[in-house]
């Protein structure tokens, strides 16, 4: 069952949030806590509903007013879906790399920096032919 899942009747999730059901209609109507409704309009609160009911509880009972807790509310519920958001953006960005490899390839080039190759393609290689020659020192002089 998902936590989103609307299966408390209003009774129900009033005894699993402590409180009376006339007090869960009312935070219904200032917009605390919104059940969905069946087709006969009665009230069907999720699990996530009754845990809100109880927090609502709580910073009720340390003073909180409810207009306090409805804000909290909304930035909680704020948090909570861009989390969400950044988990699916996540996913899709691994499904992404996991579908896609190889599709970015890098290379340095004869200075050293990094250069940005196609896929499939080689970085070129130099063909020309250097001679090395150790320095003279001051001791050495050149033959003739």
């Amino acid at each position: 069952m998902d936590e989103n899942s609307p299966v408390f009747a209003i009774a129900m999730a009033a005894e699993l949030a402590g409180m009376h059901p006339q007090t869960l209609r009312q935070y219904d109507r200032v917009g605390l806590v919104s059940p969905t409704r069946t087709a006969g309009k009665s009230r069907r609160y999720s699990m996530r509903n009754v845990e809100q009911l109880r927090e609502i509880a709580r910073f009720s009972a340390e003073g909180v007013s409810l207009e306090g807790i409805a804000r909290i509310l909304q930035l909680e519920n704020q948090v909570q879906s861009l989390s969400s958001r950044v988990r699916e953006l996540e996913s899709a960005l691994a499904d992404e790399l996991l579908n896609r490899p190889g599709r970015r390839v890098f290379a340095a080039d004869v200075q050293g920096d990094v250069v940005s190759l196609r896929h499939g393609t080689r970085s070129q290689r130099r063909t020309e032919l250097v001679i090395w020659r150790a320095p003279l020192t001051r001791g050495d002089q050149p033959k003739s």
